[in-house]
């Protein structure tokens, strides 16, 4: 019943010029774009960014996707449309990403982890990376609470001509079943009041052919088959609306999001097993305002409020493993204020409150229902005086917490993180810029970690890191000649994580686990990024972005472990290749754009025990796209061809889940 209806509105919403109603009247003024309100200081830090032509190029299917460009980044993809897809920076953890989505932080206090496929880039404008933390003092609490943050920003409405509405609809179909339209529909309610509405539809049966292949240490081959990845299958509904306010003085924003999929979960291919039966079934929801004001030629305000609810079922019908049927809900309440004051006019300062409320139940037996109240209270001050920008803050964190059963559990936690940021220019006039930072952070343990049947542990400490960054950018901008521009960025950086939470064996037994505070990592890494704009004959214009990240990340949790054969003391932590990078070339000619785009990811372990059975070889794609925007009648339109792992190689970016081999897409665009 699902899986029609929302078929046949979403085919229906795809093309609405056909029965779209009637256009606003003409008396309606088109909604000013200015900007009012922001913080004079330029980034001290800057970030890798993702935005506008350059993100729509990529013709990424996911946020996920896109953020693989970004240097110093590993993507865990267990493969497939609907796989699940997490984000881990400079090797610090999964759970140590903020991701903000319209400047207010998406959350999972069951497991800590984003997925990150479950967000489209058909409603986003830009998408940012932060190692450290956003360099800008005037945000909530929570912005300085992470090791690195994500920020996705939707696609606020922006009219022009004197239109007061804006209707783009997109299909998308290829490879895997896929059939995925969307529509996003601009309208202008009044003189500084716009709407927005997006509806995208995913159905994809997920099957496509790989190779499995197994080695022997002696060199010969124990199998190498091809079958076809099965259980994979996806239906999904996205819709998103949002209502935009803009003043001479003021600026607002509310946003609902609905997501709500039933997909097919493959499983990894051990022990000759070629097909899993597990299902999962997902519906979040969140509502969420922001509202920002200069209350004086001193003083700004900065108000945000959100309430998430999220609903998973996990279905595990196969009973010669264990008979599984659990459902699980999480509730968010959050707030937060913040106040900036200009103390001089080269020197401000910021307070941020935030409150956060988070509950979880679920169907398990003898669960203990937690809930967690965090109270987050920063203090950051921004000074700029002629060649140097220094920010600093300071986090004060208090949690507490509160379970129906097991009052053993510790009540609360509090902790001071500190954070500085500096820039420099040495030469007025050289565009070199230098800059550091450091930043000392932690997450506090998930729910999971602490409270999941048989494997949770409450006594677990919160995990710590601490970050070191040094660097260095140079922006130089031409007027002549083929090269029109060029950015280069170099840092070199150390991290340290310390009471890693782990997975340990529990008892004699192998099947019985629990979490752990034992592990302690330290990280050394370069990351190198070149971005070039090219003017080149024939009125083409060339884009090219090259991106590489060398990373040493050792294990030294266990000193006693140091078995030169198998110990993991000193070796190279699972899943973290040392040398890693992309590229991005861009070429556009009057109505023709063609995008290429590579990735690499080297030689890794699976395990920190880096021998020869744990060996992963790199892996490399190579993707195409070739686009041609036309105009008919009063339609403007893009049609765009795509090949995605051009040479079809197979590949598993997680141990036995293997990834799609060539693939295709096909992307109609029509905007009214």
């Amino acid at each position: 019943m699902f899986l029609s209806k929302a078929f046949c509105v979403s085919i229906c919403l795809t093309f609405p010029a056909f029965c779209r109603a009637q256009e606003a009247p003409d008396s309606i003024r088109q909604i000013r774009e200015v900007v009012v309100i922001a913080d004079r200081y330029r980034e001290v830090i800057p970030s890798q960014r993702l935005s506008g032509k350059k993100l729509e190029a990529l013709n990424s299917f996911s946020v996920a996707d896109a953020i693989r460009y970004f240097s110093g980044v590993q993507i865990k993809d267990y493969g497939g449309v609907g796989g699940l897809k997490t984000v881990d920076i400079r090797s610090m953890g999964t759970n140590h990403m903020g991701v903000f989505y319209d400047g207010i932080q998406l959350g999972n206090a069951q497991n800590g982890q984003i997925d990150l496929g479950k967000f489209s880039l058909d409603n986003i404008e830009e998408i940012s990376l932060y190692n450290g933390q956003k360099s800008e003092i005037f945000q909530p609490a929570k912005d300085f609470g992470s090791a690195g943050t994500i920020y996705l920003r939707s696609r606020r409405p922006r009219f022009a001509g004197g239109k007061t509405s804006r209707i783009l609809s997109l299909l998308r179909t290829g490879s895997f079943g896929l059939v995925n339209p969307s529509v996003l529909w601009e309208q202008q309610i009044a003189t500084s009041i716009a709407s927005s509405f997006n509806a995208e539809y995913i159905l994809a049966s997920g099957r496509y052919p790989f190779r499995y292949r197994k080695v022997l240490h002696d060199g010969t081959i124990a199998w190498d088959t091809t079958a076809v990845r099965r259980n994979g299958d996806i239906h999904s509904l996205r819709l998103e609306g949002g209502l935009y306010g803009l003043t001479d003085d003021a600026k607002w924003q509310a946003k609902v999001y609905f997501y709500d999929s039933e997909k097919g979960i493959p499983g990894a291919i051990v022990n000759n097993v070629w097909k899993r039966s597990q299902r999962q079934w997902d519906r979040n929801f969140f509502a969420q305002a922001s509202f920002r004001k200069q209350m004086s030629h001193r003083h700004s305000l900065l108000l945000n409020a959100k309430y998430a609810a999220d609903r998973m079922r996990y279905l595990n019908p196969d009973t010669t493993l264990m008979y599984i049927d659990n459902t699980f809900l999480q509730q968010e309440l959050y707030a937060s204020v913040a106040n900036k004051y200009a103390l001089r006019p080269q020197w401000d300062v910021n307070l941020s409150a935030d409150y956060q409320w988070n509950r979880l139940d679920a169907s398990l037996q003898d669960f203990v229902y937690p809930q967690r109240h965090t109270a987050l209270l920063a203090l950051a001050t921004a000074f700029e005086r002629n060649r140097l920008k220094a920010q600093a803050s300071l986090l004060a964190t208090f949690v507490f917490e509160h379970v129906a059963r097991n009052a053993a559990r510790p009540g609360h936690k509090q902790e001071l993180t500190p954070a500085f940021f500096l820039s420099y220019q040495p030469l007025p006039a050289d565009p070199l810029s230098l800059r550091a930072f450091y930043k000392r952070i932690f997450r506090m343990p998930t729910f999971n970690d602490l409270y999941y049947t048989d494997i949770g542990n409450i006594a677990l400490r919160p995990e710590y890191t601490t970050q070191y960054n040094l660097g260095f950018q140079r922006q130089t901008r031409y007027n002549s000649g083929l090269v029109r521009s060029l950015d280069f960025h170099a840092d070199a950086y150390y991290n340290d994580v310390t009471d890693k939470i782990i997975a340990v064996p529990k008892g004699n037994g192998q099947y019985r686990w629990m979490m752990m505070n034992i592990g302690y990592v330290r990280i050394h890494g370069i990351d190198l990024s070149l971005q070039a704009n090219w003017e080149l004959p024939h009125q083409i214009q060339l884009l090219t972005h090259l991106s590489y990240t060398w990373q040493q990340a050792r294990d030294y949790s266990d000193p006693a472990d140091n078995d030169p054969r198998a110990g993991t003391y000193k070796r190279q932590i699972a899943y973290i290749p040392r040398h890693s990078g992309s590229a991005i070339l861009n070429a556009v000619r009057r109505s023709w754009d063609l995008n290429y785009s590579f990735i690499y990811v080297g030689e890794r372990y699976h395990n920190s025990s880096n021998i020869r059975e744990n060996y992963e070889q790199p892996w490399y794609t190579h993707d195409l796209t070739l686009g041609k925007t036309f105009r008919l009648r009063h339609f403007q339109g893009k049609l765009s061809a795509e090949v995605n792992n051009l040479l079809n190689q197979y590949y598993d970016v997680v141990l036995n889940y293997p990834m799609p081999g060539r693939n295709y897409k096909l992307t109609l665009k029509i905007e009214v």
